[in-house]
């Protein structure tokens, strides 16, 4: 009843930049913190970056001054503007959503997750 797709991966040589973007759609109320995470082989999945509703951001040190993360509200999306990328952000990124939907006569406040997204940094 809730979908989130994830659009913007791909390959891209070490300084580049890619723009990733995650869509929610659905039976949703409303949608409080949005965030993208990267799991890497061989390594535990990590959060790179979160907006909450009212516009307040949280970032990875690793990420710090190199990626961005927005929203637009009134399309129920969350991008993340990569810059810089050095080969150690190759991983699957994925984007979570914690939202209220509605379902019946049922709200029901949780997270979402995104099907996952490559990213590849590489010469």
């Amino acid at each position: 009843q809730v979908q989130l797709v994830e659009s913007g991966g791909g390959l891209v040589q070490p300084g580049g930049s890619l723009r990733l973007s995650c869509a929610a759609s659905g039976s949703i109320v409303s949608i409080n913190t949005m965030g993208w995470y990267r799991q890497a082989p061989g390594k535990e999945r990590e959060l790179v970056a979160a907006i909450t509703s009212g516009g307040s951001t949280n970032y990875a040190y690793s990420v710090k001054g190199r990626f961005t993360i927005s929203r637009d509200n009134a399309k129920n999306t969350v991008y993340l503007q990569m810059n810089s990328l050095k080969p150690e952000d190759t991983a699957v990124y994925q984007c979570n959503v914690r939202l209220t939907m509605r379902t019946g006569t049922l709200y029901i406040t949780g997270d979402h997750w995104g099907q996952g997204t490559q990213v590849t940094v590489s010469s």
